[in-house]
Formats: C-alpha cells, structure tokens, sequence
C-alpha cells in the first residue's frame, strides 16, 4: 500500500499501527519529513501534493518496480493525488473529478447545486470583487472563506458591509500567508442558524455506512468558527438523524464519490437539514482516537481494509459514548507550558490528553491559525456524561502564553 501522508499530518501512528495489525506493507509518501514516535522520518517516496498529476506519475513509477494494491491518503491534501494514481493503476478509488470538488469548496458548491442540495446560498468573489456588494447579494450575515484551506482557517462571520470588507481583506491575508496560489476566489456565503453535526461514514461502491454522528454542543455563531468538542452518539431526534443520513448520501451521489471515508459536515435548524462541506478523507487531527469499534478495530483499520477489499468487521462501538475536545488555543503567543495535565487526566470519563504543540512554539488562534494545542478524550454511559468530563478537564488546564 501506498500511504499519502502531508508532513503536517498527525496521524502516521494511527495508520502505520493499522498497517501492522494488518500484516501490509506501506511505503509513505510524503511531501517531506513526518513525524512518527516522537521522532522525524524522511519519506521513501517525495511527492508534491501541489503538483498532482505529477504525484500520481511518481506512484505510478514506483508500482512498476513493486506491485501497489491500494492507494491510501490520510489528509485532505493527498485525496486527488490518491484519486488519480489509483486511476492510472487500475485501482478501486474516487474518480479524480470527485476528488478535486472535495478540495476546492467552490466546485463543492457547484456539485451540491447541480445536485439539488440544499446549502448556503453563495457568491464566488475574484481578486478585485466588491465583497460587500456581493453580501449583499447573498444577504447578510454572511461567512466569508477561502475556497482551498481548511479547519476552518480564514472562515469569518460579517453582519454587515464594513465587517465583510475586512474580513474579505483578512481573509485573503491568510491566504497569502498560508501559500495559496494568487487569483483564488473567496466563497461568501449565507450564514446557516442552527446546530452543527458531523458525520463520519466509509462508501463501497457508493453505498453509504455511517460509522458515527458528532454533536458539536458548542454554538458556532461567528466571528470565527473554531470547533471544540465532538460528541458521539448524536442526541438529535431519531428523525433528524435519519434526514442528516439521507442529505448525505444525496451529496455525495451529486459529487460523484463511491469508495473510502467521508466526512461530512451539516447545519439542522427547525428540523430543516442544510449540506455544508463533505471531504473525502476521515476525521482530522487525532480526533479519530474517539472511535473504537468491534474486536478494538480503529477507524484507521476499517479504512485500509475497505481500500485493500478486504472483509469488514463488526462495527458496534465499543463504548456507549465517546467524544473529543479539540482544544482551542486562547490568544496569540509563545507557548510557556500546560499546567493542570496530570489533574484533567485524573477527571473520571477522561481517557487521553495529547498536547501536540511544543513549548516555545508560537501560537497563533483562529481564523489564521492552523492547529489546536492538542486532543482529549472521554468515555462513558452518555454523551451528556462525555462532554461534562471534557468540560471540566479543560478547566482544569493553565495554558500559559508569553
């Protein structure tokens, strides 16, 4: 197996454990150095994530000299090279065009149109648009975003015209900073009301499983878009769940995607179900360590088996309830140290706390930071009873910033 990881990826362990588990054998590739046990390691194979047709060329080279049966991308980043080396290879996989849409949140918005989805009413603002006209057009409030970073990176919430202009400025801002290509547009888009689910789900043959659904019990109301805390089972109505399912489904048949993960992320307000985003990888960053299913299967393995054909297995969750705090960083900075680790591990229902940023790094918040100060994790009965761990565990930690 050919194994796409960004070099920013947090999850190497996760897949190579599953590998293991397994019995594969993984070659990575990789656009540099990841980091793996504590430690850096230099990718067998150098792809540019950027250039994917010449990624694909490079994967395609490598499997003339070793038999490749499955190509695997961790990441947002690696999806459309995936796509297009396993279609030069022959391989089960998402046609490249589906891919792409996922990877541009323009063409996403085009698919869902095509569809029929019901999402955001949007505009497309070029370089030199007028955004606040174009706001207006779509009616305030608005979010603004940029069409190729996520994480909600640039995402930023305008009630009126001169809260869009200058969030169209910073936005753009942040794209530069980040590297994206002069001449992308922006998406301003209507803002949903509502409650944010996510769910998680693996397609075969373009039959949809769903694997878990999030709550997100934080509001997400703006400026700024910064996700906390995932909890899972959903506590929506039976209904509502099933219509989030059906939207779904329906959004991806209009993409066009039929194998792998997918992550989709929605809005429900007064039993009214809106599509948001769909990506064709897994759930990021660590979040994935909330999910255990059958026999300790981890979601990792569920998707190198369903990308290798092999034959699934049981997929009950292990626990009743699970969940995961994304946890925010507070304010800009160099990051002296965590205090209070041992105290919200101590938290019962809390089982894992990973900070994954290093002191004496600098920390930058939403909307132009592009990570978390870490993950924790809970178990329990209920889902009130996971998120109420996580809450008070988080209280528990001092971050303290220079």
């Amino acid at each position: 197996m050919v194994l796409l990881l960004p070099s920013e990826s947090y999850r190497a362990a996760e897949f190579l454990d599953a590998a293991r588990a397994l019995g594969v054998d993984v070659v990575i590739g990789s656009n540099g150095r990841f980091a793996i046990a504590d430690a850096m390691a230099e990718a067998p194979l150098l792809l540019d994530f950027e250039a994917p047709e010449a990624g694909a060329e490079a994967i395609a080279a490598y499997a003339r000299s070793t038999p490749v049966e499955a190509v695997v991308a961790t990441d947002d980043g690696g999806v459309l090279v995936a796509a297009l080396a396993a279609e030069r290879l022959g391989l089960a996989s998402n046609l490249p065009a589906a891919a792409a849409a996922t990877r541009d949140k323009a063409a996403l918005r085009r698919a869902l149109d095509e569809g029929g989805i019901p999402q955001p009413r949007y505009r497309l603002a070029p370089p030199r648009a007028d955004i606040p006209e174009l706001a207006q057009e779509v009616g305030y409030p608005v979010v603004i975003k940029p069409v190729s970073l996520s994480a909600s990176r640039g995402v930023i919430r305008a009630d009126d015209a001169s809260s869009a202009a200058l969030a169209g400025a910073t936005a753009r801002s942040i794209c530069e900073a980040a590297g994206v290509p002069a001449g992308q547009p922006l998406l301003v888009e209507s803002y949903l009301p509502g409650v944010e689910v996510a769910l998680e789900g693996m397609l075969r043959d373009g039959d949809l499983e769903v694997l878990a659904l999030f709550d997100k019990p934080d509001p997400l109301e703006g400026p700024y878009f910064e996700e906390t805390i995932y909890v899972t089972p959903s506590r929506l109505p039976a209904d509502l769940q099933e219509a989030i399912t059906k939207m779904t489904a329906r959004a991806i048949t209009a993409i066009g995607l039929t194998e792998g993960p997918v992550h989709a992320e929605l809005r429900v307000h007064d039993g009214d179900v809106r599509m948001l985003e769909v990506a064709a990888r897994s759930i990021g960053g660590l979040c994935s360590r909330s999910l255990q299913f059958g026999f300790g299967v981890t979601l990792e393995e569920l998707i190198l088996r369903g990308a290798l054909g092999l034959p699934q297995r049981e997929r009950g969750r292990t626990w009743a309830a699970s969940g995961v705090m994304m946890i925010p960083i507070p304010r800009r900075g160099k990051l002296l140290e965590v205090r209070g680790q041992a105290a919200a591990r101590a938290v019962p229902g809390i089982a894992g706390l990973n900070i994954t940023v290093a002191p004496g790094r600098d920390l930058r918040p939403l909307p132009e930071g592009d990570r978390y100060l870490g993950f924790m994790f809970a178990r329990g009965p209920s889902p009130e009873e996971v998120e109420g761990a996580l809450r008070a565990a988080h209280g528990l930690l001092d971050i303290a910033i220079e």
